[in-house]
């Protein structure tokens, strides 16, 4: 699903949902023919549970995927981003981002916070579905507590179709606020061939020099490519 437009809504219906026939709400529709008949839009719509005076759920699921044309976008939206969206407001917001982290969580491979990371695959396989297939590099670091266990991830850069610009004061902003121990580095090559480039390597080198200043240890970096990936610490590459 990676990159790709939503499902379709089931074309052409107002969005009102008292203008539908029960038989074609969402939520009737689920209970009569299982999750599987939905649409990525009809499953949005039950997430929000609710329209706004005169418009239904299912509207305001067509007017997020105008602003995140696909599903892989719309997950990588911060809660901020989708509160800012006319008919989300914060309490949708945050119920979007909860379902999206459930979802993550019932991939075994997913990074949860709280819990450590078992290695780099984990990592792969946490980020591989919001970076594979993109156009452009995306650079993230993932944040850890003393105990090396998870906090959160952040989206530090997007960059062309060659490179990303990240300066170390963006990558360990963060970190430094929110008091982590270490990072992990990961970012994607639209290429698909997740070899690191001669830039990749300076600029980890450069990085972890100024975690080594800060007292924040990059702990790996994570080149996601097309269904592969090379990790740093594995390849030998860290000293």
């Amino acid at each position: 699903m990676v990159g790709l437009a939503w499902h379709g809504d089931r074309s052409g219906r107002s969005g009102v949902l008292g203008e539908l026939l029960p038989e074609d709400r969402p939520r009737e529709r689920l209970f009569r023919y299982g999750v599987e008949a939905l649409s990525d839009l009809d499953l949005l719509a039950l997430v929000l549970r609710s329209g706004n005076r005169g418009e239904s759920a299912l509207a305001i699921a067509r007017r997020l995927r105008l602003h995140y044309p696909s599903v892989v976008e719309l997950a990588d939206a911060t809660p901020q981003e989708l509160a800012s969206v006319a008919g989300i407001g914060l309490a949708r917001a945050a119920s979007i981002c909860a379902a999206i982290a459930l979802g993550r969580r019932a991939d075994g491979g997913a990074l949860v916070e709280g819990r450590p990371i078992a290695g780099s695959e984990q990592v792969f396989r946490h980020f591989s579905s919001r970076l594979s297939g993109l156009k452009q590099e995306r650079f993230y670091v993932v944040l850890l507590d003393g105990k090396g266990r998870v906090m959160r991830d952040l989206r530090v850069s997007e960059g062309s179709l060659t490179a990303s610009i990240v300066h170390p004061r963006e990558v360990f902003r963060r970190a430094i606020r929110e008091a982590a121990a270490a990072v992990v580095l990961v970012h994607n090559h639209p290429s698909g061939d997740p070899t690191p480039s001669p830039e990749d390597e300076a600029l980890t080198e450069r990085l972890r020099a100024a975690g080594d200043l800060l007292g924040i240890r990059v702990l790996d970096h994570v080149v996601v490519g097309s269904g592969c990936y090379v990790s740093f610490v594995d390849s030998g590459k860290f000293k």
